[in-house]
């Protein structure tokens, strides 16, 4: 492509953009603002999916065993258990050190189990740890047909809503994401289409005079993209900023909450949104020219 025929492209989009100055705020400001639902919906997303994380990584499954069961019998076990699908770690746990743990626990009273080495009521423990939260249930169910089992919890009900609540989060969140893509795809779409309408004659003439479907289609998806580039731009600036703010307010007030701080993580969200900026703009375009541009 010859460097004068790429200059007329960009003067052609820019005086366009420039022409048309209200519809295109109308369209950059609109780009903004789904750019910026949709970043906040995104890092909303992240940020629960690294909360559920968090969650199903400190599920476990509790598994008593019955008295009196041999040590080969408990390595018999321990071995059925590590190669059931889905496990990523056994740890057993003897009745002593299931009663030392406990005293740590009291802390200040632990006073009150004095006297329980002899006579020691808990019972040595598996605790175990699967893949996936949606493995706990299948795992326990393993386990607890298992000889030498005497009970198995796993916080039954809790994991099944959690799995669900992380699904439709998930979901959720990829919703929001196509409407507001689609919102902002239609108005880029209509503000080209605009501009298109306009330059009608103008646009017959080129054709009348020989120039191609693609010299006359290359500006108005330059002014589709530039649209797209300067609403995600701001909208980039605004997430970055703001969700900083909240971070720096969120760790003094409430620690305990697991934000997503990561520089890497947010930078690759935010190219994701410059990105996603320009595909909008140049999809817009598309659209617009194809439906409505008989070339």
């Amino acid at each position: 492509m010859r460097i004068r025929t790429l200059v007329y492209y960009f003067r052609e989009a820019f005086l366009s953009i420039f022409r048309n100055s209200w519809l295109s705020l109308a369209a950059v400001g609109t780009v903004t603002i789904s750019l910026l639902i949709l970043g906040c919906s995104l890092l909303l997303v992240v940020n629960t999916d690294r909360l559920a994380d968090q969650l199903e990584s400190s599920l476990e499954i509790s598994v008593f065993l019955k008295d009196g069961l041999k040590q080969e019998e408990i390595r018999e076990l321990n071995e059925k258990i590590r190669f059931l699908p889905g496990v990523v770690q056994v740890q057993f746990i003897s009745r002593e050190e299931a009663l030392e743990e406990m005293r740590r626990s009291f802390g200040p009273r632990k006073e009150i189990l004095d006297g329980l080495e002899e006579d020691n009521p808990l019972p040595d423990t598996f605790r175990i740890k699967t893949r996936r939260a949606d493995q706990v249930v299948e795992v326990a169910e393993k386990v607890a047909s298992m000889d030498g089992v005497e009970d198995v919890r796993y916080g039954q009900g809790v994991v099944e809503r959690l799995v669900v609540v992380t699904q439709w989060v998930r979901v959720a969140g990829i919703g929001a994401m196509i409407l507001v893509g689609a919102a902002a795809v239609f108005l880029i779409s209509t503000t080209i289409r605009l501009s298109v309408f306009a330059r009608r004659r103008e646009i017959g003439i080129m054709k009348y005079l020989g120039a191609t479907n693609w010299f006359v289609r290359f500006p108005f998806l330059i002014e589709g993209m530039v649209l797209g580039l300067l609403g995600s731009l701001l909208a980039a600036v605004l997430v970055y900023t703001g969700y900083l703010s909240l971070v720096e307010h969120l760790a003094r007030a409430m620690p305990f909450i697991p934000l997503v701080s990561d520089g890497q993580v947010l930078f690759s969200l935010l190219a994701g949104l410059v990105g996603l900026g320009l595909f909008i703009g140049a999809l817009g375009s598309t659209i617009s020219i194809h439906r409505f541009l008989n070339v």
